[in-house]
């Protein structure tokens, strides 16, 4: 049975889309706080990527 939530599972694939097309964020501005775009952009994806994480872990039951 293919449970109903399944859905948010595709929310794992946006860190990958994120981070793997490289010619969307390799750009020297905007400079936050004297990082280039290329390297905050990168680092802003730490925690949401653990958050759509934790979202997709709490979606599913965990019965034994």
């Amino acid at each position: 049975m293919v449970p109903k939530k399944r859905y948010r599972l595709w929310l794992l694939l946006l860190p990958y889309v994120g981070l793997l097309w490289v010619s969307l964020y390799n750009f020297r501005d905007p400079v936050l706080f004297g990082f280039p775009f290329f390297y905050w952009y990168q680092l802003a994806w730490v925690p949401v990527t653990a958050l759509l994480t934790w979202i997709v872990y709490r979606t599913y039951s965990h019965e034994d």
